[in-house]
């Protein structure tokens, strides 16, 4: 039986676990990710796609996708994603928010003490076999200027952890947050920069952050302050980072994350940070932990088989938004997708009508692009609903659920 659910970059098992014992379908297991060729070939005979951060799914691939249903980003992440093109196709992708958030906090508190301690220059320094055993610019972190440049689940999570060492925290974010902790608000990035001992990024990549860390902004931060990057590659320029640990205007780095980074482990991993002992490379395992894998493995496929199952769409990143009850018994559900223009609504309800329907429940959602109406009734739909359904105009995807 060929597997019509498909999770790939070793996606944790209790995502498997979760939809065959839901019922959806034959669940197959691969451990790496699919090039562009690969994916197109694949994505035709599917009805569920899961995938992390290495495996692109572009609008020609979507072009492929005639069964597929939803697809799951097992991270946080969707940027690799063609996420307008799935949305015109009726296709709701889901992702994970919150379930690494611990996982990255703990790991961003663990380079926070180590590079304040300096320890990556005395590991080094031993692995060559020197013995650098010096106090010389090694400081406790407790009673330092934490600023958090970003202040949603993880950098709040951050905060309460730094606070519980007794940092100072400080944060900025674009938007009014509910602080934590210690924790308090500044007005700007740049005072946030000049104030910090640390400075911890925890942003998504939009036009409005991507080398938001330049040069300039480099040279703002602390004289002697450390920059730590365990959040989107592509929001610090690293030649300019390499400049300013060259110069010794910073006292050290942590990169989880890069602007171009290998697809496999096959492939050799390379930056100009290499050639720093006072650096903290890791190869973007922010939230690589087993509990927060098996986290994001349950919580993406629920979301996943509660669209299949229920037509639920809450928490989507690209589509609209409908909560739904259980279906009750000796009822069917009707899910329609279609283009966000006049009339589908009342033309749908007349399609339900000439077949003889009783509609008990109805929403309805919307974005600037597609109309997502969900439909209860009463009895067994009759076998030509679905073509009626698929002749309002209109139309992208229609499903019938229960019975």
């Amino acid at each position: 039986m060929t597997a019509n659910i498909l999770l790939t970059e070793n996606i944790h098992a209790e995502a498997r676990a979760h939809l065959t014992g839901a019922g959806l379908g034959e669940v197959e297991l691969l451990g790496g990710a699919l090039s562009d060729d690969e994916l197109s070939a694949r994505i035709a005979e599917l009805m569920l796609l899961g995938v992390r951060s290495r495996t692109a799914i572009t609008p020609e691939a979507l072009a492929n996708a005639k069964q597929l249903l939803a697809i799951g980003c097992f991270s946080i992440g969707t940027n690799h994603v063609a996420l307008e093109a799935a949305e015109r196709l009726g296709i709701p992708v889901f992702n994970s928010p919150f379930a690494n958030s611990r996982s990255v906090a703990e790991l961003a508190i663990a380079a926070t003490i180590f590079l304040m301690r300096r320890i990556p220059e005395k590991h080094a320094s031993a692995m060559r076999g020197d013995w650098a055993k010096t106090a010389k610019g090694a400081y406790e972190v407790r009673g330092k200027k934490l600023g958090i440049v970003g202040y949603g689940n993880i950098g709040s999570q951050l905060s309460v952890i730094a606070s519980g060492l007794g940092m100072h925290v400080y944060y900025y974010d674009i938007e009014a947050k509910l602080r934590h902790g210690n924790a308090r608000a500044v007005d700007g990035l740049d005072e946030l920069l000049e104030m910090s001992d640390i400075v911890t990024l925890h942003v998504p990549s939009t036009d409005g952050t991507r080398f938001m860390m330049n040069a300039e902004r480099l040279a703002k931060m602390k004289p002697g302050a450390v920059l730590i990057n365990y959040a989107r590659g592509d929001l610090v320029d690293i030649d300019a980072l390499a400049a300013v640990l060259e110069s010794g205007h910073l006292a050290g780095a942590a990169v989880d994350v890069f602007p171009t980074e290998p697809a496999g482990a096959s492939e050799r991993f390379e930056s100009p940070l290499q050639r720093f002992d006072n650096v903290i490379l890791s190869p973007h395992v922010g939230g690589s932990t087993q509990e927060a894998q098996q986290a994001i493995g349950q919580e993406v496929a629920e979301k996943l088989s509660a669209y299949v199952k229920e037509g639920v769409t809450t928490r989507a990143v690209n589509f609209p938004e409908v909560a739904l009850a259980p279906l009750g018994p000796g009822r069917q559900r009707i899910a329609h997708v279609h283009r966000n223009e006049p009339g589908v609504l009342s033309k749908l309800n007349d399609a339900f009508s000439a077949s003889g329907l009783n509609i008990v429940g109805q929403s309805l959602a919307t974005s600037a692009t597609i109309g997502y109406v969900v439909t209860d009734v009463e009895g067994k739909a009759p076998d030509d609903l679905v073509e009626r359904a698929r002749g309002v105009p209109g139309t992208i995807r229609v499903r019938v659920l229960g019975g």
